[in-house]
């Protein structure tokens, strides 16, 4: 798992072992619990806040230095270097959403909705679908995202949606669509506080979401009144624009491998355990103390209220584990790597796209 498993298990043993990822694991969740320390579990909101104090800081360099230079050579620097800090926010934020990043409900919520609505996320609606995500991945009945189509539903599709979720580049920036009709053949808005994403009870919870998000969206139409389009696009269009791809990328890679063909289940076949081991890990080299170790996805999905500074540790002591989540995990060692690999892939894709979007039958393997 991550960096850390590649030193528990050699390619040999991986052979020897021959998992089958389809298979009921030979261990219990609360064992994997129970191997985790006690400090590893604890919030410390300080610690927290000088994380998000700490990308507050690199952001705002970010964009006096560019601004300072105002020179086209250092424009495309900016964008990758500041989108990438936007999707450091995002991170943050979606601790804030597993109560990960403290134990005061409040400060959670103060924390996410800032972070959040600064990249145009509603910060309830996102946190409640996303929660349904964690407690339903790998159900292929009820999971919220990247849930693999049926033929049937293809099918139904119209043009337009199947190009652009299946074209280059076009499922790269597919966040913002997601977020404002999810995802095909399912209904409803992050945005609408009567979704069926949403109960009763959460519906005042969506309402302050939607409107710190449309107090954004008015700072964003004010400044491009006083700097202009072009001047906002540089600054943070275009950066928004590479979170998206961010989010997007490590998103998939962390519920997708071609080399593992992860398994969805449904009905009797799918429990909270099950589901959680068909994530997997990522190395991002460089980039995940930036991201806040989020490659560290298996222990994540399962046990979510660990905060994202003790989970390399929290990996690290599972380590009895890791001969059966090891195999479940292809790292990405470069950030150009990930291009590369999610580029091929979708190219596959589209190859092999009348074989992979049969209907699915109990137990069957996705081919994604």
């Amino acid at each position: 798992m991550g960096s850390l498993g590649a030193d528990f298990v050699s390619p040999n043993d991986e052979k020897e072992l021959e998992f089958d990822p389809s298979a009921f694991p030979p261990f219990k969740l609360s064992e994997i619990r129970s191997a985790i320390p006690k400090h590893c579990w604890v919030k410390n909101p300080w610690r927290s806040l000088s994380y998000v104090l700490r990308d507050v800081v690199v952001v705002s360099a970010l964009l006096a230095l560019a601004l300072f230079l105002d020179n086209w050579k250092f424009w495309p620097v900016y964008w990758v270097l500041q989108g990438t800090m936007f999707w450091a926010f995002f991170v943050l934020g979606h601790d804030c959403g597993h109560g990960s990043f403290s134990d005061s409900a409040f400060l959670n919520s103060v924390v996410g909705h800032i972070l959040h609505s600064f990249i145009l996320v509603p910060y309830h609606g996102w946190r409640i679908s996303h929660k349904t995500h964690h407690q339903n991945h790998g159900n292929v009945e009820a999971d919220e995202s990247w849930v693999p189509m049926s033929e049937k539903l293809y099918k139904n599709l119209d043009f337009a949606t199947k190009f652009f979720r299946f074209k280059i580049p076009f499922p790269l920036l597919a966040y913002p669509i997601y977020l404002i009709s999810r995802s095909p053949g399912k209904k409803g808005s992050h945005f609408s506080p009567f979704s069926d994403l949403f109960q009763p009870h959460e519906r005042k919870y969506v309402v302050i979401s939607t409107l710190c998000w449309s107090i954004m969206v008015a700072i964003l139409y004010y400044l491009n009144s006083v700097i202009g389009s072009l001047h906002l696009l540089k600054i943070y269009g275009v950066p928004y624009m590479v979170f998206v791809m961010w989010l997007d990328f490590v998103t998939y890679l962390h519920h997708h491998g071609y080399e593992q063909k992860l398994p969805w289940y449904r009905g009797k076949e799918w429990n909270y355990l099950r589901g959680g081991l068909t994530t997997i890990d990522r190395d991002y080299g460089i980039f995940n103390n930036i991201h806040h170790d989020i490659g560290t996805h298996v222990i994540h999905h399962l046990f979510p209220q660990i905060p994202h500074y003790h989970l390399v540790e929290a990996v690290f002591f599972c380590s009895i584990f890791f001969h059966i989540i090891h195999l479940f995990c292809l790292f990405v060692k470069w950030f150009v790597y990930i291009f590369i690999y999610l580029f091929l892939y979708f190219c596959y894709r589209q190859k092999l796209q009348s074989q992979f979007l049969g209907d699915i039958t109990g137990n069957q393997k996705s081919r994604d």
